[in-house]
């Protein structure tokens, strides 16, 4: 029998190597079915948006040969698009901002601060998650018409934020609390307050964790259509996910301009999740552990 330099027989070794790579065969094989499960249907998507209506309904699985631009610019010129475009924009970003602030604050109190009831609080932001939004629409919808903010951009923006929040609280303070003690003694000694010590060292090295939080708060106030229905049904703020839901019922027939219409709204955010993802695969990982 042959030896290896470390004295493990070389069958051994070969055997390890063959199965390691039949085991990596399956997984990356078992990865691309569940992947196509995702990517086709947006490719089909984005295909149909190159057809008239009539080719869509006719064979919707056919290759747009040749394509139209027909309904992208019925898109920005029939049902104005790109206002709602701006709106869910405007009501996301500002939203993310928000969260990232009034969340990082909390965070980093509740990650670093020891205080009486701390773990209360802790207890009582992870009671809210269990809280469905349906429960809470009633109150939150009246506040809005005390404060006179249905129909407004604020009038999704706050509800979001407060929905969010909780999240972000969580999510950025267990990252937090995994940031060495010694960075912090450090600060102290070199003359540091807390708000200096927060914008220059915990928030530079929670980069990652802000990214993870962000690109989820965004997706989940850009594709709320509850809310969007419900606080903001105005056609001057209606967010893009609501001008989805109209097109629905008063284009049903024109699936060309359907598609076109899905296909503004999906791939700009998979764009910049494509961008992001590294930060939020880090983010998520590191912000799992704690110690």
């Amino acid at each position: 029998m042959q030896q290896t330099h470390a004295g493990t027989p070389r069958h051994v070794e070969t055997a390890g190597r063959r199965s390691f790579s039949f085991g990596s065969l399956f997984t990356y094989l078992c990865l691309i079915l569940w992947s196509l499960t995702t990517i086709y249907p947006l490719l089909w998507i984005v295909n149909n948006s190159f057809k008239i209506s009539r080719d869509v309904m006719n064979n919707s699985f056919a290759i747009a040969l040749k394509p139209v631009m027909t309904n992208y610019t019925n898109a920005f010129d029939r049902i104005s698009i790109g206002k709602s475009y701006m709106n869910s924009l405007i009501m996301s970003v500002s939203t993310v901002l928000l969260v990232l602030i009034l969340g990082g604050l909390a965070a980093y109190i509740i990650a670093r601060f020891k205080f009486r009831g701390r773990s209360a609080v802790y207890s009582i932001l992870v009671a809210t998650l269990l809280i469905p939004a349906f429960a809470t629409v009633v109150p939150v919808y009246e506040l809005l018409i005390k404060w006179k903010l249905v129909n407004t951009y604020w009038g999704l923006i706050l509800p979001h934020t407060a929905g969010n929040l909780t999240f972000a609280i969580l999510v950025i303070a267990a990252y937090m609390s995994t940031i060495p003690k010694d960075l912090e003694e450090a600060a102290f000694i070199d003359g540091c307050n807390r708000l200096t010590m927060f914008t220059r060292i915990f928030l530079p090295i929670s980069r990652p964790v802000f990214a993870s939080a962000s690109i989820f708060v965004f997706l989940w106030s850009y594709n709320d259509l509850f809310s969007a229905l419900i606080f903001v049904n105005k056609e001057s703020v209606r967010p893009i996910v609501a001008l989805l839901n109209e097109i629905s019922s008063q284009y049903g027939t024109d699936f060309g301009l359907m598609a076109a219409a899905v296909s503004l709204t999906v791939i700009p955010v998979m764009i910049i999740y494509l961008f992001i993802q590294r930060f939020i695969e880090k983010g998520m990982t590191e912000g799992a552990i704690k110690g």
